[in-house]
Parts: C-alpha cells; sequence; structure tokens
C-alpha cells in the first residue's frame, strides 16, 4: 500500500491540510532504490517520508487520522473516525490517493456532514470511491487527471459499507510511543524472525541482556535474560518492567517494525517517536536497516526529533517539516517538504533546519518567562 496524497480538513487540529508524496523528477544515483512502483518507473513516490517539526506540530496525529481511516476501510466501522472529528457542528473532509496491490490508483473521500443532534447518523456521512489504471508511462500526476475526472462525475453515497467494497488487501503497521493495547505475541514463520530481531535489538539497547528465547510452558510469552536476572514478557505485558529501561522497552515494538520490514509483511509502516529514549546512533542505524530492507511498493513514515537523521545520505523530498501557526485560523497547521525550498543539490539540509529556513524551529520564550 502506497499514500500518495493525503487532504484533512476538521479532524484534530487539521484544517485545510495536504500533504503530497509524489516527487518531480527522478534522483540520479541516490541512495533509495526503486522509488517508484514497480513496472511503472515514471510512477514516482516518495518511499521513505521522514517528518520533522516541534511538539504539537501533527506528526502523530497525522499517523493516527491515517491509521483511523485504514482501519475504516477495513473494518467498515464510521466511529473510528466520528471520534477524530474537531468541531461536530463543521463539516468534515479526508481525502486520500493511494495505491494498493495492482497496478491500479485509487481515491477515497469523505465527507461528515455537521451533527447538531446528540449523535451521527448514517445519513450524515457521506463518501465515494473511484480508480483508474495505472498504464505503462503514467505518472502520478497523469493518473490523477483521469481520477479527478471520474471523481468529479462520481456521486457522494450514503451507504458507505458498499462503498468500501471495492477495496481490498490493506497491510499496514503503526507503532506509536504509547499503546492503550497490548502488543500481540507474533504467530507462524514471523514468531522465528520476530525473537532474532528482538534478541539483536536489546543487546544493541542493553549491553547487559544476553539472550532472548520463547517460553515452553506459557504460552504467547518469552524470557529476556540478562547476566543476573530475567525478564519476563507475557502475552504483550512485561511482567517486571522497571528492570528494563525505557529505551529498552521500547525495543520489543522497534523489533516488530523492524521484523515486519525484513519479512515485507505489511507494505505501509508508520513508526512515530519510537526512539525518543534511544541514542541518536542507534536511532540512525536502526532507519538506515528500515530504508534498506523496504521491498518493492512499500512506504514507511518516521517521526522524530533527532536532528542527526538530517546527516543521512537521503534525498532531500524524504524530509518533511511539520508546523504549527496559532494565528492561522485557516490553515493552523502546515507541512513543508525540504526540497520545496531546497532546489540544488549542494544545498546543506542541516545548515538550514539550525538556521530555521523552514520556519519550524520551537518558541522557547515562555520558557525564559518562568524567570523573568
Amino acid at each position: 500500500m502506497i499514500v500518495m496524497d493525503v487532504r484533512i480538513d476538521n479532524f484534530y487540529a487539521f484544517k485545510n491540510f495536504h500533504m503530497n508524496m509524489s516527487y518531480p523528477k527522478k534522483i540520479v544515483n541516490s541512495y533509495i532504490e526503486d522509488e517508484y512502483l514497480s513496472e511503472r518507473p515514471n510512477f514516482r513516490y516518495k518511499k521513505v517520508n521522514i517528518l520533522m517539526g516541534a511538539n504539537a506540530t501533527g506528526k502523530t496525529s497525522f499517523g493516527q487520522m491515517l491509521m483511523s481511516v485504514f482501519n475504516f476501510m477495513e473494518r467498515k466501522e464510521i466511529s473510528l473516525l466520528l471520534k477524530n472529528i474537531c468541531d461536530t457542528s463543521k463539516e468534515a473532509f479526508f481525502s486520500m490517493d493511494f495505491v494498493l496491490n495492482e497496478l491500479i490508483l485509487y481515491s477515497i473521500q469523505i465527507v461528515i456532514l455537521p451533527s447538531f443532534e446528540t449523535r451521527y447518523t448514517d445519513k450524515d456521512i457521506m463518501l465515494k470511491v473511484e480508480q483508474v489504471n495505472i498504464n505503462k508511462n503514467d505518472s502520478y500526476e497523469s493518473c490523477k487527471q483521469r481520477l479527478n475526472t471520474k471523481m468529479e462525475k462520481a456521486e457522494y453515497k450514503a451507504d458507505y459499507v458498499n462503498e468500501l467494497e471495492k477495496l481490498s488487501n490493506l497491510y499496514w503497521l503503526f507503532v506509536y510511543p504509547e499503546r492503550k493495547d497490548k502488543f500481540k505475541f507474533p504467530k507462524g514463520d514471523f514468531k522465528t524472525v520476530y525473537l532474532k530481531v528482538l534478541e539483536k535489538t536489546l543487546k544493541a539497547l542493553d549491553p547487559s541482556i544476553i539472550g532472548v528465547e520463547e517460553m515452553d510452558t506459557v504460552e504467547d510469552s518469552y524470557i529476556i535474560r540478562m547476566r543476573s536476572k530475567s525478564v519476563i514478557v507475557q502475552e504483550g505485558s512485561i511482567v517486571n518492567e522497571s528492570i528494563l529501561s525505557s529505551g529498552t522497552k521500547s525495543g520489543i515494538e522497534i523489533a516488530n517494525i523492524v521484523a515486519s520490514i525484513l519479512t515485507n509483511r505489511n507494505q505501509f509502516y508508520y513508526c512515530d517517536e519510537k526512539f525518543s529514549f534511544v541514542h541518536s546512533e542507534i536511532e540512525k542505524a536502526f532507519l538506515a536497516i528500515m530504508i534498506d530492507s523496504l521491498g518493492p511498493n512499500e512506504q514507511l513514515f518516521f517521526t522524530t526529533h533527532n536532528m542527526d537523521i538530517l546527516d543521512l545520505n537521503l534525498p532531500k523530498h524524504s524530509f518533511t517539516f511539520m508546523k504549527k501557526d496559532i494565528y492561522d485560523d485557516d490553515h493552523p497547521i502546515k507541512c513543508i517538504c525540504a526540497n520545496e525550498i531546497l532546489k540544488r543539490n549542494t544545498d546543506s539540509l542541516r545548515s538550514a533546519v539550525e538556521n530555521d529556513l523552514f520556519c519550524t524551529a520551537p518558541s522557547v520564550d515562555s520558557v525564559y518567562d518562568i524567570v523573568s
């Protein structure tokens, strides 16, 4: 699954928000190989999307909005979207262009009418889904033109369940710094890969860890062996978690997304600040492994505050900077792709960020006001 274009209005803090995941021309000698759709070399998409920005600029909310829409498309439960509406007295809108396994570009548009009652009804939700084949010489832009024509002619349907039947084969993985649900113990062949990756991950995060192994006596459990003690993880919960550092505990889900990418398990991956408690060099190493292991027609979103990530040899279009403008009621959250401003190959991305060329540096005035 590849996400090409997203528009959000009146969900979370987003108003008239737009993010596009295509890029204008092929990058010669790019570090990221095959950054285009398989068998369609002109259909270019951002395979790696590094989202950076200050706190509360929408990085996590953007991922959660995508996850809500993905789950809505899969489960056909509108409640997954309704809970994200910011102002129920106003219309909410979401649109997304995306590619599934087939060589087909899809577009989905969702409109939720204002609700002046205590709850929404089915009549308040309208949706339309259209698709076009991606021809041999097509780019995203040429497909988008044909798709726009079909979308303009199509009517919104109140029966969103039937409309969503047009979609299938959705595979994704989201990992966040705070999970309300428990991590599910992997099954089948993936379990072997996951435990191997988990052991190497935890050893990198904590040198006192000597091994990880599945428990024979307890179902869906494994044991993390350290030099002087052991830690049990049972049904997704760490039994004696105080023994592990915050960074080491993050390794459980870091290993999950790394193992998933290594086995091409999900196609779409959103990794949101799972490295907040992890050393910068280790985060860079893991990100490099994840990028190198991405398969054809796969996509990674990775949010971080780590400035050292800017030193990775990635195309400038891989970096998107989020910013919040509290004085702009119409567009409170914006995104700026680095290649929109840095046009030359010699332009330094790190220097641009350090000099706040994208105007995304956080304000520290309130901090200094504490002692004023």
